[in-house]
């Protein structure tokens, strides 16, 4: 088995066909599809089922594609490191859910190390593109917020992906309002008291609502809106008396001023953590940065 086979055979596992998956590498159709067979002949293993709609992995096939994608994030990361100039720099990339502090502690993390020998990446994105960028290799990290009713649900998504999910705080429920809302002089609010008003959602795409960033359960939210980034929630926010779901933080600068965090009564959880390719461990950064979230959650910036 060649490191060539092994990118073949990820290739096509992508695409879904040798004929396009052979394009992509610039290389013919049978020339693929000899070195699959003879891959599968070495393995013992049948990895992909040809049929008249295309091309599928078998069971076989999966668990291979997924080792095939780690020996692949890893050779790239050895290759940078080792066969690139000393005017190359290190890459690190986070991908999360939408979150200021990680955000702020991600550009207190740059200004630490500088841009001399970095680069780096953040981005806020869904949950499905949040476990796609880390599977792929693309993040080395992300950060996810999951509520006690969907955890079985991401468990699963995550041993599919070849994904572990590390717990770093668990935090109560919490209800962000504006400071004229009809309830900010509560200290304690229910979600049944909360359900005539209009209830702020991060869009997940077409992806059922377990991947929710929020909780979610068997609570009947009558009227929804749906935004796509922090800075559209919290002008709704000021506007609107409106409410989003979070963990209670209370140093956001944006939020400071006009908008306060009231505990839901709830006995759901929002666990913060991280996700991670399995048996892969964080480079300096990676550790350093995870570091200051633990700290910044065990801090009292976080009401508990």
């Amino acid at each position: 088995m060649t490191l060539l086979q092994i990118q073949y055979a990820v290739a096509v596992a992508e695409f879904k066909s040798i004929n396009s998956a052979a394009k992509s590498i610039f290389i013919s159709q049978s020339n693929m599809s000899t070195a699959i067979r003879d891959l599968e002949d070495e393995l013992g293993v049948t990895l992909f089922e040809r049929t008249n709609r295309g091309i599928t992995l078998t069971d076989d096939g999966k668990e291979f594609i997924s080792y095939a994608r780690n020996i692949l994030v890893q050779y790239h990361l050895m290759e940078s490191r080792f066969t690139t100039t000393n005017n190359s720099k290190y890459h690190f990339s986070v991908v999360m859910h939408h979150s200021t502090y990680t955000a702020k502690l991600f550009a207190e993390l740059v200004k630490e190390y500088g841009m001399a020998d970095y680069d780096y990446s953040i981005f806020e994105t869904t949950t499905e593109n949040v476990i796609k960028e880390v599977k792929e290799g693309k993040s080395e990290l992300g950060i996810l917020y999951i509520s006690s009713f969907s955890e079985l649900v991401y468990e699963k998504k995550f041993a599919e992906a070849g994904l572990a999910f590390h717990l770093l705080e668990e935090c109560p429920v919490y209800a962000y309002i504006n400071k004229n809302h009809p309830l900010a002089e509560r200290d304690v609010v229910s979600m049944e008291e909360l359900e005539n008003f209009p209830c702020l959602f991060f869009e997940q795409g077409d992806n059922s609502l377990y991947f929710y960033e929020e909780i979610v359960s068997a609570y009947q939210h009558k009227n929804v809106i749906k935004t796509s980034d922090r800075a559209t929630t919290i002008d709704l926010l000021n506007t609107l008396d409106a409410y989003s779901i979070g963990i209670g933080m209370t140093s956001n600068s944006l939020m400071q001023d006009s908008i306060k965090a009231v505990k839901i009564k709830s006995s759901e959880k929002i666990k913060a953590g991280y996700v991670s390719r399995n048996n892969e461990n964080l480079s300096p950064l990676g550790e350093h940065y995870i570091r200051k979230i633990r700290d910044y959650l065990d801090s009292d910036a976080v009401v508990k």
